[in-house]
Formats: C-alpha cells, sequence, structure tokens
C-alpha cells in the first residue's frame, strides 16, 4: 500500500480533537475539582510559594506566601491551585510547590491526585489514532473495557488508505498496562481478528483479500487530565495468515490516539 493521505495530516486532526477536548474538560474541572464548598486551610511547608495570576506557567508571578503562613485552598484546576491569603489575595500556585503542605493539625495535605482516583474509577475508554501501515495511512477508532487496573480489553477498528488499495481490519486484544499508577506508563498488547483489502486497479490479478491476522506490541500511554488520555509511539509487528504458501509480516505504527473514560 501508498499513501493517500499522509499521517501528518491525520496527526493534525487528532491534534485539533484532542485541543478541544482538553479545553472543554479544563472547563469543568473549574467546579469539579473543589475539595470542599467552604475553603479549605492549609500551612505553606515550602521556604515561600509563589502566586500566579492565573493557573500556568504564562501567567506572571504577583505575590509570595511565606512559610508557616495559613493560606485556603479554594479550587483546583489540574495541576493548578488556588489559594486565598488571609488578606484576601488569591493566585494560582503549581503542583510542586504543593506537595509539601500542611493540614493546620501538621498532617501532610491530601491532594487528591486524579491519577488514581478517577482514572481507576472509570472501566469504559473510547478512542482515536492515527499512523502508518506498511507505508499507508491509518485512522483508527477503538473502545475497550479494564477489567482491573492493569488489564483490559481492545476493540480497534482501523481503515487504511492508500494510493493503490484501501483496507479495513477489526481487531481484539488484551492490553497491559505495567504501571498503571504512573501519570506516564508503557504498555503492551496482543490480539487477533481479520483484515480486508480492496485494491484499486483493476488488473486481473488484483482481487479482494479477506485474512486473518495476529499482532503483538506496545506503546506508551500519558494522562492528560482524569477524563482524557494520550497514546503515543505504539507498534504492531502484524502477521497477515493468508492463503498463499507464505504469510505476510507487517509493521505498523499508531503516532498519536486520544482516548476518553466513561
Amino acid at each position: 500500500m501508498s499513501r493517500s493521505l499522509t499521517p501528518l495530516t491525520c496527526l493534525w486532526i487528532l491534534l485539533l480533537f484532542a485541543a478541544g477536548a482538553h479545553a472543554e474538560d479544563q472547563s469543568k474541572d473549574q467546579s469539579d475539582d473543589r475539595f470542599s464548598e467552604d475553603a479549605h486551610k492549609i500551612l505553606i511547608a515550602d521556604p515561600f510559594i509563589e502566586l500566579h495570576t492565573g493557573p500556568g506557567r504564562g501567567y506572571p508571578v504577583f505575590h509570595v506566601v511565606e512559610r508557616g503562613r495559613e493560606v485556603e485552598l479554594v479550587k483546583r484546576r489540574t495541576d493548578w491551585f488556588q489559594l486565598r491569603t488571609d488578606q484576601g489575595i488569591e493566585g494560582w500556585a503549581p503542583r510542586e510547590q504543593m506537595i509539601a503542605t500542611l493540614e493546620p493539625t501538621g498532617e501532610p495535605l491530601d491532594l487528591q491526585e486524579p491519577a488514581r482516583e478517577n482514572y481507576m474509577s472509570r472501566r469504559w475508554q473510547g478512542g482515536i489514532s492515527g499512523g502508518d501501515f506498511d507505508g499507508a495511512s491509518e485512522v483508527s477508532a477503538f473502545g475497550g473495557y479494564a477489567f482491573s487496573d492493569n488489564l483490559s480489553i481492545e476493540l480497534t477498528l482501523t481503515h487504511i488508505l492508500g494510493e493503490f488499495s484501501n483496507g479495513y481490519s477489526a481487531t481484539l486484544g488484551l492490553v497491559h498496562v505495567f504501571a498503571p499508577e504512573w501519570r506516564l506508563s508503557p504498555y503492551f498488547t496482543l490480539g487477533t481478528g481479520l483484515i480486508y483489502t480492496d485494491p484499486k486497479s483493476n488488473l486481473v490479478e488484483s482481487i479482494d483479500r479477506d485474512d486473518q491476522v495476529g499482532y503483538v506490541g506496545g506503546g506508551l500511554q500519558f494522562y492528560l487530565t482524569r477524563r482524557f488520555m494520550l497514546r503515543f509511539a505504539e507498534y504492531r509487528h502484524n502477521i497477515i495468515f493468508t492463503s498463499r504458501n507464505d504469510n505476510e509480516e507487517v509493521d505498523e505504527w499508531k503516532y498519536v490516539g486520544f482516548a476518553f473514560f466513561f
């Protein structure tokens, strides 16, 4: 198969989808990530905490809170926390500066990390990805169910776009995540399915083919927010069991994909 729709085009489509989904999820976090109806009191344990005017490093620092001061933790937006001082000054601090903060009792503050609380509580997920199948572009849609934090089953439907032929595949496989408690974690996948090839040529020898396929592979996943996950650099080694004397071995790369939990 040759290229017709380049992987770069697929990548841009996926990035636009993810940007919109990520923005929508962040807006929901503004109301969902409150620690309580009343602001939560905490003690600053670092030498100081810098307050930004907004939840991001692009916002300037406008105030500094010294060690030992008590502030109110108002709400959280992904890895940024809104704080209010006893003087009524409100600003945003990054997660890395909040790790050492304490409860008024002196106990370490529970940051209510979404990586475990939200990701692992959802068993169903779906998403899309784009990549390369033996030199041809591909676009995939996938959905899965998690039996446990480590093991899930996944159905993938793929449209392969080539210059001389198109293809369609449906595969069902197991996905093992090695460290689900990590925000960035490798995974291993193993499965089987069917692949259908539809040649564009009118030559007599070019006939439609319907073959079984088996694969092994792996990749990386990264939890973007509590509802969305990035999957990238997934490699699959496919063996297509043809009706001829020899089977075909095909390398497949899924460059980037986005999944959402529900």
